[in-house]
């Protein structure tokens, strides 16, 4: 793996393994591999003496003293977490490979764990996550700049997007050409779009699943 492929200094990849020679074993890789790592026996350990916010990867065993690994996790993805989780397990359990996949788990692996199959689980989850995190920035802008459109200029947002001329909008809307160019200019100022193309991608972020409104004058 890549040792560019990392978290960022304010995360960690959290070790939840209740065997301590397998938990120091990957301790010991994935700081090797320069990786921030904090180790658990036990999921109430974690519970008691970890923190959620920092977790950029969880490594969770199945089967745990206490709460299992796969109840610890339908815990905290319910309460909010969505970092990506690879559970490792002593056995090839099928059903509870298909209800930790099910759950949102990105990878169930079986032990021993192969070094490099491990390393590749982390590389792909964290990289996805990076994406999907990126994208999730992205949208949460992109909705904010649409909300600081009037009315008005999100009706021409939205025709513009769909590729309408000017001379289309200004009759569809009932307003003139000159007021359509000063929507337009507003809207990709607000919505800070050099250009068209660019545009149509920030709208898309938005996702918006009803046409909008007449607008209000």
């Amino acid at each position: 793996m890549n040792q560019k492929q990392r978290v960022d200094g304010s995360a960690q990849i959290v070790v939840i393994e209740d065997d301590i020679g397998v938990r120091e074993s990957l301790v010991g890789l994935l700081r090797s591999m320069k990786f921030s790592v904090t180790p658990f026996a036990s999921a109430g350990e974690f519970t008691a003496k970890g923190t959620l916010a920092t977790v950029g990867c969880m490594i969770l065993d199945v089967r745990l003293p206490g709460q299992s690994g796969i109840e610890f996790y339908e815990e905290v993805r319910s309460a909010g977490f969505h970092r990506p989780v690879i559970f490792m397990s002593g056995h090839a359990d099928v059903p509870i490979a298909v209800r930790a996949m099910k759950a949102g788990a990105v990878e169930f692996l079986t032990k021993p764990v192969r070094e490099q199959d491990l390393l590749d689980a982390i590389h792909t989850a964290l990289r996805n996550d990076n994406i999907s995190t990126t994208k999730e920035a992205a949208t949460a802008r992109a909705k904010a700049n649409f909300q600081s459109l009037t009315r008005r200029e999100q009706e021409v947002l939205a025709r513009v997007v769909e590729g309408e001329k000017n001379k289309q909008i200004s009759a569809a809307l009932g307003i003139t050409e000159a007021t359509v160019k000063l929507h337009r200019g507003n809207v990709m100022q607000k919505m800070h779009a050099q250009t068209l193309p660019q545009l149509v991608r920030h709208y898309d972020l938005l996702e918006l699943t009803q046409p909008l409104g007449a607008p209000k004058d």
